[in-house]
């Protein structure tokens, strides 16, 4: 399965396992590797020393090509890109922030830059930053999103037509099937991450896990706008956020509200009332926990059986 994605990266299949914060670490990411994708440790949610110690375990997981996602938004930003540099990864994916900022400096230490955007205006300006592919994520997207709630299969055919370089689909994505219709859109990859969450390899917390699998439609909603667009599972917090809403609350309310750690709190130690569960729309079709390499051959193997269907309508 061969195009313009596997070669860039040197991976088997166009797929990409997302850096999330909580629930990328080196295990999933080496794993997602050695399965044929490409696998990122997600570093939003490591200080610069636990990414460093993610690297090298990551390393010496996997042969295979891996890189990290980047959320430049956080803090020790300098000291994490210095990391990376001397660690010798050679894909970065950046997000939440300008992509002008890091993108030269990073290439011109051999580095492949991918940016994270949700809109045709993030994506022309992230082109025009020189970067090597665009990520362009949709509405259903789990984790921080974009405020303009703009669905991924409107969203792939706009960002195609304005670009020239290669683009990824993410935002839905966790099915053979849902990867075709990505790439019929114009999509050259697709970026997955709730299914990736719900696998053994993943670092999030098994409770978290399984509230991923129980999910249903409609248990996920996008919210907190005013800070940064988060899509969450219903739970307590969420209701506490809901209520807080009905006084017309302010910024500085909200942010007391959210606290610091809720991320952490709810996926990463299991929190399911307090904690903030990041998930994607998408949840409601994944129904189990299952190894990486189990994941990748069941949406490989679906890819080419749909594929095959499309060709015979």
């Amino acid at each position: 399965m061969s195009n313009k994605i596997t070669e860039l990266f040197q991976i088997k299949y166009p797929i990409i396992q997302a850096g999330m914060v909580w629930n990328s670490g080196w295990r999933l990411a080496s794993a997602s590797s050695n399965a044929g994708i490409l696998g990122l440790i997600g570093a939003g949610s490591m200080y610069p020393d636990v990414l460093r110690e993610h690297i090298q375990n990551c390393k010496q997981a996997t042969q295979q090509p891996f890189g990290v996602n980047v959320p430049m938004l956080y803090p020790n930003i300098q000291e994490i890109m210095g990391i990376i540099v001397d660690e010798g990864v050679k894909i970065v994916f950046t997000s939440a922030g300008n992509p002008k900022t890091w993108t030269a400096w990073l290439q011109e230490r051999g580095i492949l830059v991918v940016h994270v955007v949700s809109s045709v205006k993030f994506a022309l300006k992230a082109q025009e930053a020189g970067v090597n592919a665009i990520v362009a994520e949709g509405f259903e997207a789990g984790g921080h999103n974009g405020r303009d709630e703009t669905t991924t299969f409107t969203l792939i055919p706009m960002v195609k037509e304005k670009i020239k370089i290669p683009l990824i689909a993410a935002g839905g994505v966790a099915t053979g099937k849902s990867m075709l219709a990505a790439m019929i859109l114009g999509a050259d990859g697709v970026q997955v991450g709730s299914r990736f969450v719900a696998s053994e390899e993943s670092s999030a917390h098994e409770a978290f896990k399984q509230v991923v699998v129980d999910a249903k439609e409609g248990d996920t909603q996008l919210t907190l706008k005013e800070l940064a667009p988060v899509r969450l599972i219903k739970n307590k917090f969420y209701n506490d956020i809901q209520e807080l809403y009905q006084s017309s609350p302010t910024v500085e309310e909200l942010k007391a509200l959210l606290g610091r750690s809720r991320a952490k709190k709810g996926m990463f130690e299991g929190d399911l009332d307090e904690g903030e569960l990041e998930i994607g729309q998408i949840a409601g079709l994944i129904h189990d926990i299952k190894p990486v390499a189990t994941i990748v051959k069941d949406m490989v193997s679906e890819f080419e059986v749909a594929k095959q269907n499309v060709i015979y309508i």
